[in-house]
């Protein structure tokens, strides 16, 4: 879209100028297959040889003169015609939309000024304009020369118009394109007849409502929920129990009916037993039910956003700065991984498993999931043996072992009993979840600051020390080969560009050349950050087990506390701040962002799924209690039936939104139907 095309108007002017209107040549040579059918007939007549002779002669000179002139003739028609009718052709030319695009339709209506179109995104920071189309000048007044071309829709779109042979600018126009809408912007002199030139925007066709399916597929969602959920308090009730009880059963109408007349000739079924124990409240359950939640929610919509969210641009990666629905899930997953390295290893220590058992068991697990990892990220299954010089080295399972393995080694290290009651304890300080950790607290501090200072002070080559940019067109295309900074510096030492991920989320908008992994080197570095603030949850959970308030008064602090921090860094800004939030780089604001908004679910979560037990967390319960087969499972089967299927129109958001829904639904069920079979996958 943004790349420099001839208009198709010039295209058929070079053709017609370069050989002649193909009806005009075929009507040429048709008409010199007449002359030469009534020579070849001429000999058959009887005629005097002399008189013959010159009569052939004369004729020919003739023919020869007349086909001259009705050749130039027609040429200078067919130069016309062409010239007259190519606005025409231009204004019919068929332009073949696809998602998130417009067609616009540029009417130059200057006379002898060809246009230079430049288009630029709104989201695109400091980025060189890309050519968008070229408009020729217009023929004669009222005839206007018309370029047809696709635009962006997922962002507002910059339009700027340069003459194309001066090189000046003639207008500028800031503009949000609506989905497969149809536009005209109108380049012509006002009527009151002034050197200026206005530029306008007409909507031919008005644009449809490309967000519609996402609005109408969370109602029904949230519909279903809070169906499920009263239902479940119904359920929980004692007296709709024994309605229940009483409609779908025969025989306590039998026994109420014999029980009224004194003939209770029947025994009892239910003497012994008030309640059928399928309507029995469940038990308190045995671990807190908040963090499997959380994990559940943010693990499907890892799936949901995996599986292609429905092709809408929020539910993708944001190009470099900023965050879109898609960068919050990742971090998430890190977060509460940290709050279960806690829970559980404090649970395996308490019944008398040793330190060393367990390092072995933390050893084991962190290489299984490195290994899972690098086989998930290089599938081979359709592209024939994978060599290995382009195996890719990152991966999300494989941050995931390396952190899981920093942050439990730290704590199985430094691991103290943990009292039964803090209350009930003088010698227990408020802020015993943070005094217990200062060793911990002092490594990840440590780590924080290499992370500093390669991310600031390391010199890159041909790069400004301290990049943070996504290079490519970015910063005015300045450093088009920096993308990334020191963090993409590093892994390509380390690693090489061929065991990088290839196709980078800056490479659409910013259109950078060069390998960039997001799940770098330098970038696990914030990711064991990340990890190690959800162990303070796991340990703001298990210190003040039982004592509501204080639980809850720590989430908001954490909450307030990481939220001030991403405030001071970003200076609230997508791209102006000191360290802005970036996915791509892991920064320490974007890591300070997501662990405020985790804390805040956890503070909503806890006291809704735990204390109060007003939601069970369903369905987002079951997929947590099997992250690793679900994630696993969603990979590997993500292009396989029933996952995906040939859709009717697949430039539609509606069908792609609900085969990614119907995908993610069916890991749901899966894990649903796992739990129910106590299946669950343990490494």
């Amino acid at each position: 879209m943004t790349g420099a095309r001839p208009s198709a108007a010039e295209k058929r002017r070079a053709g017609e100028r370069g050989s002649g209107s193909p009806g005009c040549a075929g009507r040429e040579r048709r008409r010199g297959k007449g002359r030469g059918a009534a020579a070849e007939a001429a000999p058959g007549r009887k005629r005097r040889p002399e008189l013959a002779a010159a009569a052939a002669a004369g004729s020919m000179s003739g023919a020869a003169g007349a086909g001259r002139a009705l050749a130039a003739l027609l040429l200078a028609a067919s130069v016309l015609s062409a010239a007259l009718l190519a606005p025409d052709l231009n204004q019919k030319k068929h332009v073949e939309l696809k998602m998130d695009q417009a067609l616009l339709l540029i009417h130059n209506e200057l006379l002898g000024t060809s246009l230079t179109v430049y288009w630029n995104s709104e989201s695109c920071y400091h980025c060189l304009y890309q050519v968008l189309v070229n408009v020729s000048r217009s023929g004669k007044p009222g005839k206007p020369s018309i370029a047809a071309v696709a635009v962006s829709t997922q962002h507002g779109s910059i339009l700027r118009l340069n003459d194309t042979l001066e090189e000046r600018e003639v207008c500028r126009l800031e503009y949000k394109f609506g989905e497969f809408g149809n536009y005209s912007l109108l380049v012509k002199h006002p009527n009151n007849g002034g050197n200026e030139i206005s530029c306008d925007v007409v909507v031919n066709k008005d644009p449809i409502d490309s967000n519609l399916p996402v609005s109408i597929a969370f109602l029904i969602g949230l519909v279903l929920i809070i169906a499920i959920s009263f239902l479940r308090l119904l359920l929980s009730l004692q007296d709709f129990n024994n309605w229940i009880s009483k409609v779908i059963n025969s025989r306590e109408t039998d026994r109420l009916i014999n029980s009224e007349l004194g003939s209770p000739s029947r025994a009892d079924p239910l003497v012994g037993d008030t309640q059928p124990e399928v309507w029995r409240p469940s038990a308190p359950p045995p671990r807190l039910r908040c963090v499997d939640t959380f994990r559940g929610i943010a693990l499907i919509l890892m799936v949901f956003v995996n599986y292609g969210g429905g092709k809408y641009w929020y539910f993708r990666h944001a190009s470099w700065n900023g965050l879109t629905v898609a960068d919050l899930v990742f971090p998430w997953f890190v977060f509460i991984m940290g709050s279960s390295i806690f829970l559980s290893m404090t649970s395996i220590l308490q019944q008398g498993c040793s330190k060393f058992k367990l390092l072995g068991k933390i050893a084991w697990r962190s290489f299984l999931l490195i290994c899972i990892g690098i086989v998930i990220v290089n599938p081979n299954y359709c592209l024939g043996p994978l060599s290995w010089d382009k195996v890719r080295i990152p991966g999300v399972l494989q941050r995931l072992g390396v952190t899981y393995f920093v942050v439990a080694v730290l704590e199985l290290l430094f691991a103290k009993p943990v009292p039964e009651n803090c209350a009930s304890e003088r010698s227990c300080s408020s802020l015993r979840d943070l005094t217990s950790s200062w060793p911990q607290w002092l490594f990840i501090l440590l780590l924080e600051s290499v992370w500093l200072s390669l991310t600031f002070f390391l010199p890159v080559p041909g790069c400004p020390t301290g990049y943070l940019g996504p290079g490519g067109i970015g910063d005015l295309g300045k450093y088009p080969n920096c993308t990334g900074g020191a963090a993409g510096y590093i892994d390509r030492v380390l690693l090489g560009d061929d065991h990088l991920y290839q196709h980078s989320s800056s490479a659409v908008l910013y259109h950078t050349e060069v390998a960039y992994d997001p799940e770098g080197i330098l970038g696990t570095i914030n990711s064991i950050v990340m990890a190690f603030l959800g162990v303070q949850a796991g340990k703001i959970l298990l210190y003040y087990k039982d004592q509501t308030k204080d639980i809850l008064i720590r989430f908001t602090a954490w909450c307030c506390i990481l939220g001030l921090t991403s405030v001071a860094l970003t200076k609230v800004s997508e791209n102006e701040g000191f360290i802005p939030v970036n996915k791509n780089l892991w920064s320490i604001s974007y890591v300070t962002t997501l662990s405020s908004f985790a804390f805040f679910i956890l503070l909503v979560l806890y006291p809704i799924v735990d204390v109060r037990r007003l939601w069970t967390g369903t369905p987002f319960f079951y997929p947590g209690m099997n992250s690793i087969l679900v994630y696993v499972g969603h990979e590997v089967f993500k292009n396989y039936f029933p996952f995906q299927w040939k859709l009717a129109d697949n430039q539609s958001h509606k069908e792609h939104l609900t085969q990614n829904i119907v995908a993610t639904a069916l890991w749901v069920l899966i894990a649903y139907i796992l739990y129910k079979k106590k299946v669950f996958l343990k490494i």
